[in-house]
């Protein structure tokens, strides 16, 4: 096991050094010039001489594999740089943004999670009836419908109906729990709502695998009752798949929130990478993008390990692997 973990691992360092490659070309390549934005000025506003003094003092006067080995040495030494943008250490932007960031996508697996499962048991139960009808096709919709999308009718339908307005000032959890909650719901829903679907498909098609198993019609020839076959020896057989699902959606969700952040302008990663971007801020934007490849990484990683911990049979495959 601790073989496998450590390859895992080296194939995690080398999946994000190929993020740190493509993130650093892709800056490079993109219309726009890093220092002229700096100043402020516009393109034909500055001379030659402070543009170059400027891109000098940014270290983009040197060639592009210096520049990346360069910075390469820094994340090694787990320093992102300084902001272009904000003048800030990325580090402490990051640690500004990432909690809310982190509140959004746990509000929002809680509610794929708590409801999802549910409505995906139900639906396999009652396969074929009215209700499952309807549940299938309120989870087609959801995975249809961009998470930013339905950000927009929330935010035009508590507008027309509540008069609701986003706030000027997001408060932390830790500052004012209730109140985060209650700016945070609306942007969660939204993204949740795709991530309930994808659950509730997803159970319900292992459960129908699950409760047609000879087992299955054991013990219900044994006299337990239905709640009892369905939860206790349908559901839990069928929870793998379901795990996995979670833990991989956990931590894309974090990469996937760039748009929904900007509908509701939430102070989070995404709106902070959005505003990199577009201002060229070469720093922030290639250490976000790290941070977002890393934490995919390791919620792989987790998943993968926790799935040999519920299942002692990939253990030992792991183990003769």
């Amino acid at each position: 096991m601790f073989g496998y973990v450590v390859q895992r691992l080296l194939s995690g360092l080398a999946t994000l050094f190929l993020v740190a490659l493509m993130v650093f070309v892709i800056m490079r390549v993109l219309p726009g010039d890093a220092a002229v934005m700096m100043t402020g000025a516009g393109a034909g506003a500055i001379s030659d001489a402070e543009l170059a003094e400027v891109r000098a003092r940014l270290g983009l006067d040197q060639p592009l594999p210096v520049q990346f080995v360069a910075w390469s040495a820094e994340i090694a030494r787990l320093n992102l740089g300084t902001s272009l943008y904000t003048g800030n250490p990325v580090i402490e932007d990051v640690a500004q943004r990432f909690p809310f960031t982190l509140q959004i996508v746990v509000m929002a697996m809680l509610i794929a999670v708590f409801l999802g499962i549910p409505a995906g048991v139900l639906s396999a139960r009652f396969a074929g009836s009215w209700f499952d009808q309807i549940l299938r096709a309120l989870s087609i919709g959801g995975l249809a419908a961009p998470s930013f999308w339905v950000g927009l009718l929330l935010i035009l339908g508590l507008v027309y109906f509540f008069q609701w307005s986003a706030p000027l000032f997001w408060e932390p959890f830790w500052v004012s729990p209730l109140q985060s909650l209650s700016q945070l719901i609306w942007p969660a829903i939204a993204v949740g709502l795709r991530q309930l679907a994808l659950i509730a498909r997803m159970t319900r098609s292992i459960m129908l695998e699950v409760l047609g198993e000879d087992y299955i019609r054991t013990a219900r020839a044994k006299g337990l009752a239905e709640g009892a076959v369905v939860i206790r020896h349908g559901l839990r057989n069928a929870l793998m798949p379901v795990v996995t699902l979670i833990g991989f959606e956990f931590s894309a969700l974090f990469g996937g929130l760039i748009v929904t952040e900007a509908v509701f302008n939430v102070p989070g990663l995404g709106q902070y990478v959005v505003n990199a971007i577009l201002n060229r801020d070469y720093p922030a934007a290639q250490g976000i993008v790290l941070i977002l490849a890393g934490i995919v990484v390791i919620g792989n990683l987790t998943v993968d390990l926790l799935y040999g911990w519920l299942d002692p049979r990939t253990r030992v495959r792991t183990a003769k692997a």
